[in-house]
């Protein structure tokens, strides 16, 4: 399968690459610094560019069965000005499948159904500025055509692969505290395969 990573250069996103690699799939990154990217494959194809601009977006689409986006929000608009320009390339190339990651503030509030987690007080974050960003994708990502999942985890501290978590479909599993960076990323790579979420946030924890 040919895979492209936006945000290979991150936490999650690096270690999804490492998977998608080890199981011999072909992957291209779009990254804005090509020496940030450590791995010497000859499935893994490096393209320097900038997800905010349309024609870097539209050339490292080309041959992409599955794009994985793990960019983060950064304290930037980078996300949600990025998506639409992802989405028309991803349609105007006939590509059909997206996995993004997401926070646990964009899965449905438990205490006030009508709500976000992070618009309820079901929420512990005192900074609702990610959550915002993360919302702004996820509501350009539901009036597009393309079969999204966006995986929503919670607390992400580096650590060893559990292996085993829980999930939720638009909500976070009860009492989900955190869930690692590797654990995240192999459920993440894992949705090529699957269609269980599609059209869904994905709330994981341990």
């Amino acid at each position: 399968m040919n895979i492209l990573v936006l945000g290979a250069t991150g936490r999650v996103g690096s270690q999804i690459v490492t998977y998608a690699l080890h199981d011999r799939h072909h992957v291209t990154v779009l990254v804005r610094s090509p020496k940030k990217i450590q791995i010497n494959n000859d499935n893994l194809s490096i393209i320097q560019g900038n997800v905010l601009n349309k024609d870097d977006i539209v050339r490292s689409m080309y041959g992409i069965d599955v794009v994985i986006s793990a960019l983060n929000t950064d304290g930037t608009t980078t996300l949600s000005e990025s998506m639409p320009l992802i989405i028309q390339a991803m349609e105007n190339a006939g590509i059909k499948r997206i996995i993004t990651i997401g926070t646990a503030g964009i899965l449905q509030s438990k205490t006030a159904p009508n709500l976000l987690r992070y618009q309820s007080s079901e929420s512990k974050q005192k900074s609702t500025r990610a959550a915002k960003e993360h919302h702004k994708a996820y509501d350009i990502l539901k009036q597009s055509t393309l079969e999204w999942t966006i995986v929503c985890p919670t607390y992400l501290p580096d650590g060893e692969k559990a292996g085993s978590y829980r999930i939720g479909r638009n909500f976070l599993p009860d009492g989900g505290a955190k869930i690692t960076v590797s654990d995240t990323a192999e459920f993440t790579y894992k949705q090529i395969q699957a269609s269980d979420y599609i059209k869904s946030r994905v709330g994981i924890a341990y």
